[in-house]
């Protein structure tokens, strides 16, 4: 008993559509594997540039030390006198530690040194 014509077309569509569909799952798989591999080479770019980066960020923090020891040393050798802090210390109420740097960035000027102070 043989089908009608209707019958066999109707049954090649069907297998077709299996067929597609299978294909269309074979072609899922292979995207999502070139997704993989894709986000695998993202990872290694940015690994690279976070590397670099972090290479700039070192130099730029070694650069700003060296800039701050630098100024710390060229502080010290500002004069100052013991009478200026004291009496930076006890007006203003401030650290003893805060009344000698205020003093040495301003060169030993009492006044310069409380105007900044107060502003």
């Amino acid at each position: 008993m043989e089908g009608s014509p209707d019958e066999e077309v109707y049954g090649e569509e069907v297998e077709q559509e299996k067929s597609q569909k299978k294909s269309a799952k074979h072609d899922s798989g292979a995207a999502d594997l070139e997704k993989v591999t894709d986000y695998a080479e993202e990872q290694e770019i940015m690994a690279s540039d976070l590397a670099g980066a972090m290479t700039i960020i070192d130099n730029m923090r070694r650069k700003e030390d060296a800039e701050r020891i630098a100024k710390e040393k060229e502080l010290a050798k500002v004069s100052i006198k013991k009478e200026d802090v004291d009496l930076m210390v006890h007006e203003m109420e401030i650290s003893r530690i805060l009344a000698e740097r205020t003093l040495r960035e301003h060169h030993g000027n009492v006044v310069d040194a409380l105007i900044s102070l107060t502003n």
